[in-house]
């Protein structure tokens, strides 16, 4: 397999690209100004937090670093993948269960661009002392989980009689109930909220007379930006929340320069075939995802995942749930098998690329703080 190029560099700089970006974002879906400033200032705090933010670029650093991997079996993939696009939510069953659960940017792309963003997270946040492994144990552990997930036909990850190290996770203080509804009532009412977004939000509530208060949210970072709505109010005897976020085409289509592909963005790729137990309550509604809001529905912060210090076993959980989701593409198993077996496709492989992009991502990010 030809080994891509470090020395071949994506059309333009980071201050180009995201100017460009958000232009093209502002003509898809409502943005909020402030929130872009914020989202413009916390990319300078760390290199973690810019890779998250910066799905655009990776785009075309993608199209221009991964060389023979652009070839790869391609699938509905997951594309903004990082260590922290994982959390919690109830099943059909009311089961709690542990996956990706972002799917804001997804798209049909070759099946390595979702593991190598995986491991490259992993070897930025390795670099800012988040991860206490060395770069290629981190890789080693993430293409071993994927590489399991295939091989058996993936399975989810289910919190009730197995995976109790990811259950202690979930049950961090910062998602006890008080908690989380002392963040939810701090929130901002909203002001003259898109009547598209409006509109999707209150038909996902529960009971026709519901009378909620609306508000506004500042969450998340590859997001940041998007205009986001959240109903509150009390039903038969409890809380509830939904959100409705924005939900404009995949930064894919912006880097490609090609007019944007219909699908399912924010909901699960192939979710009736993937082997994964997905939260029914994601749903798209025109250009707005809406989702339930809970403590126990929502992301987890990476340190609270780290809380166990077996980051091994962590990255392996994330390698297979990637797995999860490409295996809801029909017909990829038996393809990425395939893939799998030339090159070789091994930990060397994808902690080398790994280094290739993590370099890009940190001459982006240099580069963003001096701008």
């Amino acid at each position: 397999m030809v080994r891509p190029s470090s020395s071949r560099t994506p059309p333009s700089d980071i201050l180009e690209s995201t100017r460009s970006y958000d232009g093209w974002l502002a003509r898809h879906v409502p943005v909020v100004a402030a929130d872009v400033e914020r989202k413009h200032a916390r990319m300078a705090e760390g290199v973690f937090p810019f890779l998250r933010a910066t799905f655009y670029r990776w785009c075309q650093h993608w199209r221009a670093l991964a060389g023979a991997e652009r070839g790869a079996t391609r699938v509905a993939a997951i594309g903004d993948l990082h260590l922290e696009n994982f959390g919690t939510w109830r099943d059909f069953e009311g089961r709690l269960i542990w996956g990706i659960n972002d799917f804001d940017e997804t798209t049909r792309v070759p099946w390595p661009l979702d593991l190598v963003r995986l491991a490259t997270s992993a070897h930025l946040a390795i670099a800012d002392q988040e991860v206490r492994l060395r770069r290629r144990d981190a890789s080693a552990a993430i293409i071993a989980g994927y590489r399991a997930g295939i091989a058996t036909g993936g399975r989810p990850f289910v919190l009730e009689e197995r995976n109790a190290w990811l259950r202690r996770a979930a049950n961090s203080e910062l998602r006890a109930p008080p908690v989380f509804w002392a963040k939810m009532d701090a929130l901002p009412i909203a002001r003259n909220p898109p009547r598209d977004g409006l509109g999707a939000l209150l038909a996902a509530l529960p009971g026709a007379d519901a009378r909620p208060r609306v508000c506004r949210r500042v969450a998340g970072l590859g997001s940041l930006g998007r205009a986001r709505l959240v109903a509150l109010v009390d039903w038969q005897g409890g809380r509830v929340a939904r959100e409705a976020k924005a939900l404009p085409p995949s930064a894919w289509s912006w880097a490609a320069g090609r007019a944007p592909g219909e699908g399912s963005r924010g909901v699960p790729p192939g979710r009736e075939r993937a082997p994964r137990s997905s939260d029914p309550t994601v749903q798209q509604v025109g250009r707005w995802i809406v989702r339930r809001l809970a403590p126990h529905c929502a992301r987890i912060d990476l340190s609270d995942l780290l809380r166990e210090r077996d980051e091994e076993r962590l990255l392996f959980a994330m390698g297979f749930e990637t797995a999860n989701v490409h295996l809801g593409t029909a017909g990829a198993g038996a393809r990425i098998a395939a893939d799998l077996r030339t090159g070789p496709r091994d930990a060397r492989w994808l902690n080398d690329l790994a280094k290739i992009f993590a370099d890009a991502i940190e001459r982006d990010f240099r580069r963003w703080r001096a701008g």
